[in-house]
């Protein structure tokens, strides 16, 4: 974080869409994963899930977490790596070669 930014509360990510760095959306902002002891963010509990992208992890659960490390930029939007995508394109695969 640039030590001349005002911090922002972690409420305000509450509600913002998620989108890979490629434009790809992954969900919106649920809830924060927190490390109280460093009072850091953590991850990012994402619903609202991208079904082509999360179509196995909506039948077993209610979203996912992504790592706050993933987090390039905050804005109207949050844009995260495309970690995501390529993670989905490698189970894709791995399920093609198994059938």
């Amino acid at each position: 974080m640039d030590s001349d930014s005002v911090p922002q509360e972690i409420t305000t990510l509450v509600g913002r869409e998620v989108y890979t760095n490629n434009g790809v959306f992954l969900g919106e902002v649920e809830d924060l994963r927190l490390n109280l002891d460093t009072q850091q963010v953590t991850g990012l509990a994402l619903h609202g899930l991208n079904q082509e992208l999360f179509a196995e992890e909506q039948a077993n659960a209610r979203g996912v977490i992504i790592p706050y490390r993933w987090v390039q930029s905050v804005g109207d939007v949050v844009i995260v790596n495309d970690l995501a995508e390529r993670v989905q394109q490698a189970k894709d695969e791995d399920s093609e070669v198994a059938a």
